[in-house]
């Protein structure tokens, strides 16, 4: 399968491809599913940081298009990894529901980094959903005894394998809506008393709502820019 203008251009900027295999396949929850792989030399060749992510390449109608996704318990040594799936309609949730050992799939790994915020954070203050669930996983293990706050969207009942100590994370479970408004809403009520002396946020939610909490952390909070991640991980 070729990929389309997708791979010409990651090709032009010197990403890098790599054949990940499928070793085990866990259904975590109705709506989640963890697969394990080899890493086709990928650890070896490029350093583990917090929310490390790969784009896989599927096919949809008959056209390639790549999707991001973070590296769960990343081990160089062994050169595996684990990848979780939020399902829903899409062609990566369908290949993830009926992966197996031996199966492979094509990534490229381009535009993943991680820069630790200096000071260290007083308090991560992060707002998600079940598509960066791993993503924030990543970052609570890369700072094992800074407390968060944690708004986290949900849609559904389901038992996510979330990495909290209920001890220093505060795990706020806001219903979605339909546009997303309630999460907007509370992260912009309650952030402000949460600040401290060296926050750090972490946004990884819907496009539109990762654009609102984004300009309300700079300009409304005057936030600095290396104070704040912000990355949209779906479009409604």
């Amino acid at each position: 399968m070729g990929r389309g203008w997708e791979g010409a251009v990651l090709k032009l900027l010197r990403a890098k491809d790599f054949k990940f295999t499928v070793t085990g396949a866990e259904q975590v929850t109705e709506h989640y599913r963890r697969l394990s792989f080899t890493d086709g030399g990928l650890l070896k060749e490029l350093p583990i940081h917090p929310a490390m992510w790969v784009r896989l390449w599927f096919e949809h109608e008959g056209k390639p298009h790549q999707r991001g996704y973070t590296l769960v318990d990343p081990d160089a040594e062994a050169g595996t990894f684990d990848i979780e799936f939020a399902l829903h309609d899409g062609s990566a949730a369908d290949w993830s529901r009926t992966a197996e050992p031996g199966d492979t799939i094509a990534a490229t790994v381009y535009g993943t980094a991680f820069s630790a915020p200096d000071p260290k954070p007083s308090r991560l203050l992060i707002v998600g959903d079940a598509a960066s669930l791993p993503a924030i996983n990543s970052l609570l293990d890369a700072f094992p005894d800074t407390p968060a706050t944690i708004w986290f969207e949900t849609a559904d009942e389901d038992e996510l394998p979330f990495r909290v100590d209920p001890e220093r994370h505060d795990l706020q479970l806001i219903p979605r809506g339909e546009d997303g408004a309630a999460l907007v809403a509370r992260v912009r009520e309650e952030l402000p008393s949460l600040l401290g002396e060296a926050p750090y946020l972490w946004i990884t939610a819907e496009a539109a709502t990762t654009r609102a909490l984004s300009a309300h952390a700079r300009k409304d909070l005057g936030l600095p820019k290396d104070r704040v991640h912000a990355m949209a991980y779906w479009r409604a």
